[in-house]
């Protein structure tokens, strides 16, 4: 029996419905269809454990190649299939099984819900561009509004930052007291009390050096923005990308020459979401070289299917930067959010975690 949940379902959801629809079209920054840009379909691609299978679109059926015999299916059975599903996911919740549709999908040469992939690719897609007459074949990562709200960037020990407290000389009471503090919102509590004693948090370096060169291979003062971001984010009511960084690019706090209006903090912001978006992990050496090819696709709660192309970056960029939010990881498990002392000065780790909104 397969069993999944509502995110994994969405990924046979996502074959089915592009099979049905032929066309893979694009979305703007607040996730609407941009009717007008769309690219055809030519095939998927599904990496099984035991081969891969090709599902290519010619006229009203769908050929499936890859296995001992080939397949023919109507491009309308996928319709309804897919419409049969999207009832299922949204009216599951938790783990879950749909045989009707298992039944389906290992008549397709189907055998798991997500295809093998060693990288962000969720689904490999040869399309069609109609501005250059050309193919090409692109591997997208899926991301479902149907499920939980799906991250970004994972926390981890690896994405810490640390920082400094300055005009702070606590006693070790007072330390513990702080670090005991255990709000709903302790850790902008325990920041909240370090400035009721004068100290502010100043950022002097990542935990991890790896995730450090990262950052600096994107732009060298990345490190210093988004910690700034972080700190804002465990300071303020604010949590939106965008928000956080229309918040610094108010404060300058790197002192950037904005005599021209330059936007230097979304630009690199932006630039920092996409490589994320698109390969670059806190715990691995970063080349550049993007793993998900082609962009992002979204399962829209309505069951809508919109590609983020890296084919049109500036609407790839903004639809990141529009909807995606910083949250609290776990402290504990993080290892973050607490007083600590080292050659007699005194250090305070904040933790990022990207999550989609």
């Amino acid at each position: 029996m397969i069993t999944g949940n509502k995110g994994e379902w969405s990924e046979i959801y996502a074959l089915f419905k592009l099979l049905g629809d032929k066309n893979l079209f694009a979305g703007d920054a607040n996730l609407n269809k941009i009717e007008e840009l769309f690219y055809p379909i030519i095939k998927i691609i599904r990496i099984e454990n035991d081969g891969n299978f090709e599902y290519e679109i010619n006229g009203d059926l769908v050929i499936i190649s890859g296995g001992i015999e080939e397949l023919r299916i109507p491009v309308k059975t996928f319709l309804l299939k897919s419409a049969d599903l999207l009832a299922e996911i949204k009216g599951s919740t938790g783990v879950f099984s749909i045989p009707e549709v298992e039944t389906f999908m290992k008549s397709l040469n189907i055998q798991t819900l997500k295809a093998k992939s060693t990288s962000k690719t969720d689904i490999r897609i040869v399309i069609h561009d109609q501005r250059i007459n050309q193919t090409a074949e692109l591997g997208f990562s899926i991301k479902s509004q149907l499920g939980g709200e799906a991250t970004l960037l994972n926390a981890g020990k690896t994405t810490n930052f640390i920082y400094q407290i300055i005009d702070f000389n606590p006693t070790n009471k007072e330390i513990k007291g702080i670090n005991e503090i255990e709000t709903k919102s302790k850790i902008k509590d325990r920041i909240g009390a370090i400035k009721s004693k004068g100290g502010y948090l100043k950022f002097i370096n990542l935990e991890h050096n790896i995730f450090k060169n990262n950052l600096v291979l994107i732009d060298s003062l990345l490190p210093n923005i988004v910690a700034e971001i972080l700190n804002t984010f465990f300071t303020t009511t604010l949590s939106s990308t965008k928000d956080l960084t229309e918040n610094i690019n108010a404060d300058n706090p790197i002192n950037y020459d904005t005599q021209f209006a330059h936007s230097f903090y979304e630009y690199k912001m932006k630039r920092f979401l996409t490589d994320v978006a698109l390969g670059m992990t806190p715990s691995k050496v970063w080349t550049g070289v993007y793993d998900a090819t082609g962009g992002y696709i979204i399962v829209k709660e309505n069951g809508d299917i919109l590609c983020y192309h890296i084919y049109n970056r500036n609407q790839f960029e903004d639809y990141l930067f529009a909807n995606t939010k910083l949250e609290t990881a776990s402290s504990t498990r993080h290892d973050f959010g607490k007083i600590y002392e080292e050659n007699g000065f005194f250090y305070f780790k904040l933790n990022l975690q990207i999550r989609f909104k």
